[in-house]
């Protein structure tokens, strides 16, 4: 097939056996309009036809094949090629990437992408849990954040008994260490519950208050320096489906992925980040930092978490969590430089 006409089958996010050797299925939960879709999805799409000369091309199904947090399965099962997800919405299944969530690890999405996939590929590829997948990419967002539909949040006191949207279970424990109360809802419903008074404030990472349309709703922002929480994601393929590539593909596909893949997520969310930190300033919203108080209790909420986890990851199979966290550190030090 054509060059040209394998990247065009990628970027409509359709391709027919008729025209590649090899079409691998991509099942994608966001609307086709979302920036994962748009600048992660159909990029990577075009690098697979390019880098295999048109023999492999990936088919964007136009819906998903399951919920969110089926995506994995979806994957190890073969009921899709290639899921994408976020590691989290299985919390049991995958504590060892719990690290990655904890408090401060990093708002440079492209150094905390390329630091973990590289902390994968040194401490957890060979891990059981991962049996029956191949990791193409891996990714964070660069930090959530605290965002107020009415008043700032500076001090334990302001966090206090705050009704806050969460995501997760890390995101729960962060809350209700603090004092506040957490509802757990998925980001979509953040504008419904905000308007309802259900809630007074909602994490989430900055792109995504743009992203989700709640910049009239959300106005105050409390940053926390390299944030207060993320969410980690991973990009699979099915491994019996990556084994039947011939090798000579999976040499190509595997150049644009990994490391290469996981830059591209970071960069597309740092984009994000500032357009929405544009939008927001000439919207008049406010930006708040916490007070050292603040920055205190979450500190000791994450050094609680921390010491749970090293021994939940102990028996989930990693040799040294410490060691793995402390690389993970050390490495998005150095690339956020």
């Amino acid at each position: 097939m054509k060059l040209k006409t394998a990247l065009l089958a990628a970027t409509l996010g359709f391709a027919t056996a008729a025209n590649a050797e090899t079409v691998l299925t991509v099942s994608s939960w966001v609307p086709q309009t979302h920036f994962i879709y748009t600048d992660i999805l159909v990029p990577y799409a075009e690098s697979v036809a390019e880098a295999t000369e048109g023999r492999v091309t990936l088919n964007i199904m136009p819906a998903p094949l399951g919920a969110p947090p089926q995506h994995f399965e979806l994957a190890r099962t073969g009921v899709a090629d290639i899921t994408w997800g976020n590691f989290t919405y299985e919390p049991e299944r995958f504590t060892a990437l719990w690290f990655a969530e904890f408090p401060f690890v990093g708002t440079n999405a492209e150094a905390s992408s390329v630091a973990l996939w590289r902390t994968y590929e040194k401490h957890l590829a060979e891990n059981p849990v991962f049996d029956g997948v191949q990791m193409l990419g891996v990714g964070l967002f660069g930090g959530g954040q605290i965002h107020h539909g009415a008043k700032p949040v500076i001090t334990p006191e302001d966090i206090a008994n705050q009704k806050v949207r969460i995501g997760g279970p890390i995101q729960t424990q962060i809350m209700e260490a603090l004092g506040a109360v957490p509802v757990a809802a998925p980001a979509t419903k953040a504008y419904e519950l905000l308007e309802g008074g259900v809630i007074d404030a909602s994490l989430h990472s900055v792109e995504s208050v743009m992203n989700f349309r709640l910049e009239e709703s959300l106005k105050n922002h409390t940053i926390v320096p390299d944030g207060l929480y993320d969410s980690s994601f991973f990009i699979v393929i099915n491994e019996a489906k990556w084994q039947s590539l011939d090798e000579a593909d999976r040499t190509s596909i595997a150049a644009v992925s990994g490391e290469a893949l996981s830059r591209l997520w970071g960069q597309q969310f740092n984009a994000q980040h500032e357009k929405a930190m544009a939008l927001f300033a000439e919207g008049g919203h406010q930006f708040h930092e916490p007070s050292a108080e603040l920055m205190a209790a979450i500190t000791a909420v994450s050094d609680t978490m921390i010491a749970q986890w090293v021994e939940a990851a102990k028996a989930a199979g990693v040799a040294d969590p410490e060691a793995m966290r402390a690389d993970y550190l050390a490495t998005y030090a150095e690339l956020a430089k």
